[in-house]
């Protein structure tokens, strides 16, 4: 079967086209023939080795979402059959509960072999069934960057009908957000750089739009968007060291920030007082479990929802995708078609 791997050396230059051989489920396993995957932007730090000894030890196959059709199935295998179309779960052995070292250890795209093959042979247990309405190209958008913004939303912060939410850009995860902020029944705010990007964000849903380069102390307006709630009950925040302080003065008494992306940097100089003092609750957001994945594919199931899509590339042009998702230019997810030869 033909693979993308990482090999000899880390870095982009060793991310080549190679072969390795089909594999065989045994007890417990099914083996999935690979449709499509879509690119996050951690797939841009793995090859690089951007997270140390976490990022798994070489050749390794990069990408960890992904969706395909289970064409095997070893013994003991009952939560799946054969012509089912799953998906792959981002963390393999995180099925529930809180998160653990060893849980987070199980990460597909490193350190575990990722989804840039034709076959995949995995536990039953680290797969999911994807509802029949979306394509390929937009279930394979959703084990990281949607559970992502499903954890954020709906577990960590439990968002309700009148919420005030405040979404940072218009990135894959910031999309979901916003879907499932206004799933909830939520106000949704949307911020960006780009007039474009935000007219798009409001023909998808957001309530209110503010572009931060024109209006770079942004917590100001925003605090008159949510002045009724006396700031925002949950922002999804993205940017980092440049946004995180601006967040914080932009959120309620007792209102949740759920911490997501870094793009601005890693060391933000924080208002300590306010957080203490507002008991404001700063939460990191990994992606989320299987439990948490298959409570997304119900309300996504019940509502019809479908992701935003950007590019498609060929299972060839792995390299040219990659950088299709370093551009901040885009909207929607950059999705891989595997085009297969007759089964």
């Amino acid at each position: 079967m033909r693979v993308f791997q990482i090999e000899g050396s880390w870095g982009f230059d060793h991310l080549n086209l190679a072969e390795r051989p089909k594999p065989e489920p045994v007890a417990g396993q099914v083996l999935i023939r690979m449709h499509a995957a879509s690119l996050n932007a951690r797939d841009l730090i793995v090859p690089v080795r951007g997270y140390g000894r976490a990022t798994g030890e070489l050749p390794l196959i990069p990408i960890s979402d992904g969706v395909g059709t289970v064409v095997a199935v070893g013994d003991h295998v009952t939560r799946v059959k054969i012509s089912d179309r799953v998906c792959p779960t981002y963390f393999q052995g995180w099925i529930g509960g809180e998160p653990t070292q060893e849980r987070f250890s199980t990460a597909l795209g490193g350190p575990l072999d990722g989804v840039m093959a034709e076959y995949m042979c995995l536990s039953e247990q680290g797969i999911v069934r994807v509802p029949d309405y979306l394509t390929h190209e937009e279930a394979a958008a959703l084990p990281c960057a949607a559970l992502t913004a499903w954890s954020a939303i709906a577990t960590h912060a439990t968002t309700r009908p009148g919420d005030r939410v405040l979404v940072q850009g218009t990135g894959g995860v910031a999309l979901f957000a916003l879907a499932f902020a206004k799933l909830h029944g939520a106000h949704v705010t949307v911020i960006s750089s780009s007039d474009e990007k935000l007219e798009q964000a409001r023909r998808l849903g957001a309530d209110t739009a503010v572009n931060y380069s024109t209006t770079p102390e942004w917590s100001r307006l925003a605090r008159e968007i949510a002045a009724e709630r006396g700031g925002f009950d949950k922002i999804v925040e993205i940017g980092g060291e440049a946004t995180l302080a601006q967040s914080i003065k932009s959120i309620r008494v007792g209102g949740t920030i759920a911490l997501i992306g870094v793009l601005s940097g890693l060391s933000p100089t924080l208002p300590l007082g306010a957080i203490v003092t507002r008991q404001v609750r700063l939460q990191g957001v990994t992606v989320g479990h299987r439990d948490g994945f298959e409570a997304m594919l119900t309300a996504m199931a019940q509502h019809q929802m479908r992701p935003v899509i950007g590019k498609t590339f060929g299972f060839n042009d792995l390299k040219a995708a990659l950088a299709e998702t370093a551009k901040p230019t885009g909207l929607g997810k950059t999705v891989i078609r595997f085009d297969h030869e007759p089964a």
